[in-house]
């Protein structure tokens, strides 16, 4: 190869390395921005969701399987859900267990036998208990909430993502109060995460193992944001509601302050993704049933975060979802004063 051929392919080197040199410096500003932040899950998961559909479509098209006409709906995850036998199958107002009921009738009806059994009958003249006809009804008691100071929280843990690894930062309870949080900490890790660190030593050991060698008063749980691209709200409480048992169990003596997701501004709700204040929304109804205001508090910080389009204030965030350091006061001052004794 002569000096010409050598000088032609070098030359050709160096129009690629110039064509491509700026891609690269894109990429590599991308992955540090992403880094740093902590959102690569918000879009490595609706890419992994995206294949995810994309092989079982194909794999429906390849079997003669066309979607959509057998009627049966596919989850976030690819998997077909339809009626699984053994659970039961709301139809309308009844639940049907195996037996089908016939209302108007007033018989029920063995699937196995298709023999009919004769419902219980009444004449009227039967005397009952009237305690045992009049159901008494239980007047749901309120909630008494008591305004405290920073002292409240030196008992205190608080578990979640790095909505929480703010309130760490910029909430003042860092050298008081202890934290079990990590950004992208999602309720599927939660207690396999290694994010606690042991003092006096490099090593960092589960939040489960964690919550074994040390009792708390209070845990407060803020979790759920990094979630919303898996599965669906029914998957998601599942673990949710998991997770809030193993914590009682784990801590029988602690009060649980289930808190509310935070929304995210309408802005970044409306960008077409998966993290939609709707979703949002869905899930903290749900969560708040688990509340049984006794051992276990729900506490929605977002009527003070949020402005009259229901999403957080823009001003409050300095990217749609976070926010910003002098704008945790807002959320910690709220947990003051939503306190139980």
């Amino acid at each position: 190869m002569n000096h010409a051929e050598n000088k032609n392919i070098w030359s050709k080197m160096k129009e690629k390395l110039h064509k491509y040199s700026f891609l690269g410096c894109l990429l590599l500003a991308g992955i540090v921005f992403f880094t740093w932040t902590d959102n690569w899950q918000v879009y490595t998961e609706p890419l992994q969701e995206t294949y995810t559909k994309g092989v079982l479509l194909a794999e429906q098209l390849v079997e003669g399987k066309w979607p959509g006409i057998s009627g049966e709906q596919s989850d976030a995850t690819g998997s077909v859900s339809g009626n699984v036998p053994g659970e039961n199958v709301k139809t309308g107002d009844t639940v049907s267990d195996g037996n089908q009921t016939d209302q108007t009738m007033g018989t029920v009806q063995s699937p196995a036998t298709g023999e009919e059994a004769a419902m219980p009958e009444t004449t009227g003249t039967e005397t009952q208990d009237p305690a045992a006809t009049v159901p008494v009804e239980e007047i749901p008691q309120e909630v008494v909430y008591h305004t405290v100071d920073d002292s409240y929280f030196d008992d205190a843990v608080f578990i979640g993502d790095s909505r929480t690894v703010g309130m760490y930062e910029y909430g003042g309870l860092e050298e008081t109060s202890t934290f079990y949080a990590s950004t992208g900490l999602t309720v599927y890790k939660m207690f396999d995460s290694a994010i606690v660190s042991v003092p006096g030593q490099k090593k960092k050991i589960t939040v489960e193992e964690a919550l074994s060698e040390k009792q708390f008063a209070k845990i407060y749980l803020m979790i759920g944001i990094n979630e919303m691209g898996t599965g669906t709200v029914e998957s998601f409480m599942k673990a949710y509601g998991e997770a809030v048992q193993h914590l009682q169990e784990l801590q029988p003596d602690a009060v649980i302050y289930l808190q509310a997701i935070m929304k995210v501004t309408t802005e970044r709700s409306e960008q077409g993704d998966y993290i939609t204040n709707e979703g949002i929304g869905a899930r903290n109804a749900e969560i708040a049933e688990l509340a049984d205001d006794q051992k276990i508090f729900f506490l929605d910080v977002n009527p003070l975060i949020c402005d009259e389009t229901g999403g957080m204030v823009a001003s409050y965030t300095y990217d749609g979802v976070h926010l910003k350091a002098q704008y945790i006061p807002i959320w910690l001052d709220f947990l003051k004063e939503h306190a139980v004794e």
